[in-house]
């Protein structure tokens, strides 16, 4: 089982500790303010947690004991606090360290320092809100590579009733389809070729980003 140091538990460490614990993780959350963890303890999101100031180097060498697999750190809207975790989690040798930025520059001295990874939780939310904007019938997406995304789509009209081989998106478009998602919930990896679409129906996809307005 996989060990996961959380440290800020704002909205975006909050949600951070619940998927990694909803996955059967182990989570150890820290965070200097007590009601935040008392908050997380009492909504069952995590069942170990400290309060903590994690910017001093002593205190949190005491509780980071044990191996962890990976350590996210949420303080982002705290520039110079983000920075003293940041390199006192190398210091303690933790490998990856996945850190929350505001800006851009801020994500560039964390990277300097240390940091595996940076996200700009703000930035990637209201690109996706603009994106749905945009493209109604897509219902998520992530980047898969440099070039591809993975988009899970509402079946168009014009596709209902048609089968995966007589739409053949991986010939016009370029688009694979990976799973179809039914009404009910049931996820199709394997799809038949032959299998004609509900409207109930969702399609998992791989696609460039360019190639997939041409089917939503």
């Amino acid at each position: 089982m996989k060990s996961f140091l959380v440290i800020g538990l704002g909205e975006f460490g909050k949600s951070v500790a619940k998927t990694l614990y909803k996955n059967k993780s182990t989570v150890l959350a820290i965070d200097a303010n007590e009601e935040l963890i008392k908050q997380a303890l009492n909504e069952g999101i995590i069942d170990d947690a400290v309060i903590l100031d994690a910017t001093d180097e002593i205190a949190l060498k005491n509780v980071v004991k044990d191996d962890f697999d990976m350590a996210f750190v949420s303080v982002g809207d705290n520039i110079q606090a983000s920075i003293l975790i940041t390199l006192h989690l190398k210091d303690l040798g933790v490998k990856d360290i996945i850190c929350k930025a505001v800006n851009h520059t801020q994500g560039r001295v964390l990277e300097k320092i240390g940091a595996t990874q940076v996200v700009f939780p703000e930035e990637s939310m209201g690109e996706k809100i603009a994106y749905s904007m945009l493209h109604p019938t897509i219902i998520e997406y992530f980047k898969f590579s440099e070039d591809y995304f993975i988009y899970e789509v509402k079946i168009p009209k014009s596709y209902i009733g048609k089968s995966l081989m007589e739409l053949n998106l991986r010939h016009k478009y370029e688009i694979n389809i990976l799973a179809v998602k039914h009404g009910d919930g049931k996820m199709n990896v394997t799809p038949d070729p032959n299998l004609r679409l509900d409207k109930e129906d969702v399609l998992i996809v791989l696609a460039r980003e360019n190639s997939i307005g041409k089917i939503v």
